[in-house]
């Protein structure tokens, strides 16, 4: 998982949106300190369940991490995300992303993480042919 975001990451331009989709302990967090690794970040990365949202600092752009997973509604928080989706200047991470469906865009990377074993995932990849870039260099 940590391979396959470091790639990932260091193929990012700003402006992309990746939603996460896997069960507790599918490897998101894992993936986003791969992702923030790649993309140049030497910033402490962890899971924003409580926080709702984390940011990092990469080359060249921030990267804005949601966790949707504790709430009920998204609230203001759907306001912090729509201020930073589509914007150049942010790659937005969206974890347990259900509850703010409605203003994701439709052109945006999922990640759908399947746990195979402890030391095993499955991934599969809904990439809109405008973010094909992002796969460059990653082995099937």
């Amino acid at each position: 998982m940590h391979s396959f975001a470091l790639n990932m990451g260091a193929n990012l331009k700003g402006g992309e949106l990746i939603e996460l989709v896997s069960d507790l302990g599918g490897g998101k967090t894992t993936f986003v300190k791969g992702l923030a690794e790649g993309a140049g970040s030497k910033d402490h990365v962890s899971s924003p369940s409580f926080t709702i949202r984390n940011d990092y600092s990469a080359k060249g752009f921030s990267i804005a991490h949601f966790d949707f997973y504790r709430l009920n509604e998204a609230g203001i928080i759907k306001d912090m995300l729509e201020e930073v989706m589509g914007d150049e200047s942010y790659v937005t991470i969206i974890e347990w992303g259900g509850l703010v469906k409605d203003v994701l865009p439709e052109n945006h990377i999922q990640l759908i993480i399947q746990v195979v074993s402890e030391t095993e995932r499955r991934i599969k990849i809904n990439c809109p042919a405008e973010f094909v870039y992002l796969l460059k260099g990653i082995n099937r």
